[in-house]
């Protein structure tokens, strides 16, 4: 059985700390992973007015956040502009590239595009794109091969701009099954492979799932013959549940479970259908996320 192990760089704190500690937990392991890194400016503190939604507060106190995340992530862009991550982190994210992880691109500013994609025009959208997709090669010193929507959300722009862009394939949203993403009827040149399992923050604390129940519970949702695809974030799994990772990786080893970068799902498929992307909630997170339709067409 095997999992594409998809991990999301989204703050300053994740690209130094986590990023260097993933990074040589996998190296222990001879694991490749992908990582999708934020390089542009860290303003994920302003994610903090959120808490007036009862959604937002009860998943906050669910996953005990400022524990989990730490005050300086919680805290960053609120009072002052965040930092340029590519500028402040670029060594760390160049380790990554040069250790053989494959590396692909999540956002420009990650709170801009999680709270205010609906809004964004096709210019602003590719601009942005732009912006991160030049600083990710001038830092890694070749094009990024894939890329990844923060916060799972995607529209018809999205998927239309990237086709701007050299990505093997993008990871923009939840699903079952890898798939080329359907606008206006006509299916894209650019495969979508999905997330398939639940993130850490969406299970622990639900139905009594505590934080050392949650490798157990992961792994009891594995399917051996369907697509398994994992998100971990180097803010989580590479500072605060490091420990939990490694346990996770080696309860894999044990049932001979592989993990591997999402562009090695791709290989050896003889087929891949088509599917809509639509909108639509995820238990145990806040808002809507992009989601597969169910109905493949050929």
């Amino acid at each position: 059985m095997t999992i594409g192990l998809r991990i999301d760089v989204d703050t300053l704190r994740g690209t130094k700390v986590g990023v260097p500690n993933l990074c040589r937990l996998l190296a222990r392991y001879s694991i490749p992973a992908s990582f999708f890194f934020s390089v542009g400016p860290d303003n994920m503190g302003r994610h903090l007015k959120r808490l007036l939604r009862p959604g937002f507060l009860i998943k906050m106190l669910r996953t005990r956040a400022a524990s989990l995340y730490g005050w300086d992530i919680l805290l960053m862009g609120i009072f002052r502009p965040g930092p340029v991550i590519g500028e402040k982190a670029a060594a760390e994210i160049h380790s990554a590239a040069r250790d053989g992880h494959e590396i692909g691109l999540h956002a420009w500013d990650h709170y801009a595009w999680q709270a205010h994609i609906d809004k964004l025009g096709r210019e602003e959208l590719r601009r942005c794109l732009q912006q991160a997709f030049d600083l990710l090669t001038q830092i890694i010193g070749r094009p990024p091969v894939c890329s990844a929507a923060p916060a799972w959300k995607c529209n018809k722009l999205v998927l239309e701009e990237k086709l701007r862009f050299p990505f093997s394939y993008n990871s923009d949203c939840r699903g079952k099954t890898i798939f080329y993403p359907l606008v206006g009827g006509e299916p894209l040149s650019q495969p979508q492979i999905p997330v398939t399992l639940p993130t850490y923050d969406e299970v622990v604390g639900r139905k009594g799932v505590l934080p050392e129940d949650y490798n157990e519970h992961l792994l009891s949702l594995l399917k051996p013959d369907a697509l398994n695809v994992l998100t971990i974030h180097a803010e989580v799994e590479g500072i605060f549940c490091l420990g939990m990772f490694e346990d996770f990786i080696r309860l894999a080893k044990a049932g001979s479970i592989s993990l591997v970068p999402l562009g090695a799902l791709l290989d050896d498929r003889p087929s891949i259908g088509r599917a809509a992307i639509v909108p639509g909630p995820v238990v145990g997170r806040e808002g809507w996320v992009s989601h597969q339709a169910q109905r493949q067409p050929v």
